[in-house]
């Protein structure tokens, strides 16, 4: 007969293993809806499509990519400048970073933000200052992404025909459950409840603690943290953040006139391409426990780019080009993690 401690002993244990899988499931998921998608197109105008973009279409691309994930690194540094010993070329090493675990590992989407908060401390950053930097930025990041697929939104609503009225009146739900999340985040970094998140998962703060290189004075909390990253006199630097992060938001409806300028898709407006970029990102996002969206970005480019007369073939092919910097940039990326991690302690020049 098992004891009732032990069995409410276990039932942490079976929730932790429950989460531990979920990025594994939704990979194999992911990879099912890849693999229907395929098979239930033409293959070969799939192929036929991607063949047309060419080396040098897909390198401007993968160009195209470097240039967003630099100016989001630009954006991260916004936020710790003036706390932060960390020069730029830190936060733009661990930006890509966190880009290629995002993309390529079988993690949910925040893994690679993860790491990226604990890598900050190998240049002597404090750990709650570089958990701070992380929570904003997401906050900053996730923000713009609503405002642009809000705009994308917008955009749809003047396109005649009910598929495309339903599907912004989908965005907008999404938009408005999303809106409330990003207000209880926001909410608790400033009102001071990650003070009390931190008294319950003490664990997780000594962490990045103990994971931190001595830096500028105490390690102090997260919440402290919080507090300096949001001081009253750092606004300009947070407003340049959000900034740069709606301009990388919108850089990234560059790849598309890229490719679809490659394939020779003719009649595409510059509004269009605004509205396939927002609402095929929003789409992927949604399913954020499915690492990169696997299939879920393809079906999403497919079901949007018929609102403009794309065919399946070239949606498809569209979804494969914008993974190609995925591969390109962020197999490199975990290398230099791997480095990193390697030579932790002589990676940064911590402060005394």
């Amino acid at each position: 007969m098992t004891a009732p401690g032990a069995s409410r002993a276990g039932r942490p244990g079976v929730a932790r293993e429950i989460l531990r899988r979920l990025p594994l499931a939704g990979t194999v998921l992911g990879l099912g809806l890849a693999v229907w998608l395929v098979a239930t197109n033409d293959l070969g105008a799939v192929a036929d499509a991607f063949g047309r973009i060419g080396f040098l279409g897909l390198a401007a691309v993968v160009m195209m990519r470097a240039a967003i994930v630099t100016i989001c690194a630009v954006a991260w540094q916004r936020i710790l400048d003036g706390l932060s010993p960390a020069g730029l070329p830190a936060f733009a090493t661990l930006r890509f970073v966190r880009e290629g675990i995002n993309v390529l590992l079988p993690v949910a989407s925040v893994g690679g933000d993860v790491v990226g908060g604990r890598l900050l401390t190998f240049w002597g950053v404090a750990g709650p200052l570089a958990a701070a930097s992380i929570l904003a930025d997401m906050l900053f990041q996730v923000g713009t992404q609503a405002l642009f697929a809000l705009l994308g939104a917008g955009l749809l609503m003047q396109v005649e025909g009910e598929p495309a009225a339903e599907l912004a009146r989908w965005v907008l739900r999404a938009l408005a459950v999303a809106g409330l999340v990003l207000a209880a985040f926001f909410a608790f970094q400033r009102t001071g409840a990650a003070r009390f998140v931190e008294r319950k998962l003490g664990a997780l703060s000594r962490r990045f603690v103990r994971e931190a290189e001595p830096a500028r004075g105490e390690g102090g909390s997260v919440q402290d943290a919080l507090d300096a990253v949001w001081g009253r006199g750092r606004r300009l630097r947070l407003l340049q953040s959000v900034l740069l992060h709606a301009l990388a938001w919108t850089l990234g409806a560059a790849e598309i006139a890229i490719v679809l300028a490659c394939i020779g898709v003719e009649g595409v407006t510059v509004s269009e391409v605004l509205m396939i970029e927002a609402l095929s990102q929003a789409i992927k996002s949604a399913a954020f426990p499915i690492p990169s969206g696997l299939g879920v970005q393809e079906g999403g480019f497919v079901i949007v780019g018929a609102l403009f007369g794309i065919d399946p073939g070239t949606a498809i092919a569209l979804s494969l080009a914008k993974r190609v910097p995925d591969v390109v940039l962020g197999l490199p990326s975990l290398i230099v993690w791997q480095n990193l991690e390697s030579r932790r302690g002589t990676v940064g020049s911590p402060t005394p």
